[in-house]
């Protein structure tokens, strides 16, 4: 494997492992994410995995471009996949309905599958967090049964509630809080994806591995969901 370095900016650089995503990519990028953070230590500004790239933001009063670069070479060089097993492991209930994610029936009848079938395919597998983005807490997952993957939204949506579970192509997604957005709603989960007060905000972060548990509607209420019609939230 040989790492394509990118200018982003006179102080950030990309370094690109990958040119397709998959979720063998993982074990690479962690294991490259580890290696970066102890080769540039406190020059080290920031760290923003994603499913093909990392992009490093150093410290430019401490490092020059080339002495990044190098940097950059060195903490790569014979790379090793770190083992699996990781990161956390999470399980999200999600209240899969028509009232909260208006997309679960188009879904169905574009793959050909009944309802029931498209939560348990949906729920059956277990999702690799691959970055984080977009919005708070937002956790970009996959890869979804190819037959579920769908293109996002041609409009999207004005307001999406904390909570909606959707699909984007291969991706699927828990938002964390009330935002915009464009992919394919199919349920909602009542876990608090990003709290000001967490370690770290974020529930998941990237290598954490999740799997979504479909829960009926008393459950998801009594874990304090919000099952107020998607139409409502407008």
């Amino acid at each position: 494997m040989k790492p394509r370095i990118e200018v982003v900016a006179i102080d950030c650089l990309m370094v690109r492992l990958f040119d397709t995503i998959a979720e063998a990519n993982m074990p690479w990028m962690l294991a490259a994410s580890q290696r970066l953070r102890s080769g540039f230590g406190s020059a080290l500004m920031d760290l923003v995995p994603s499913y093909t790239t990392l992009m490093v933001h150093y410290d430019l009063i401490t490092l020059t471009p080339a002495q990044a670069r190098a940097l950059i070479d060195q903490a790569l060089t014979d790379l090793q996949p770190q083992a699996q097993g990781g990161g956390r492991c999470h399980v999200l209930p999600v209240w899969y309905d028509t009232s909260v994610g208006p997309e679960l029936s188009v879904l169905a009848q574009r793959s050909g599958l009944e309802v029931a079938e498209v939560i348990r395919r949906h729920s059956a597998h277990l999702y690799q967090v691959f970055a984080l983005g977009f919005a708070p807490g937002f956790a970009f997952m996959g890869l979804v049964d190819e037959i579920l993957a769908t293109p996002r939204l041609n409009t999207p949506r004005k307001r999406v509630a904390a909570g909606s579970v959707g699909i984007a192509e291969r991706q699927t997604a828990a938002y964390p809080v009330v935002s915009p957005g464009g992919w394919n709603l199919i349920g909602r989960t009542p876990a608090k994806l990003f709290d000001r007060e967490r370690d770290g905000y974020s529930l998941m972060q990237p290598g954490d591995t999740v799997r979504f548990e479909a829960v009926g509607h008393a459950e998801f209420v009594n874990l304090g969901g919000d099952d107020t019609p998607l139409e409502a939230h407008a």
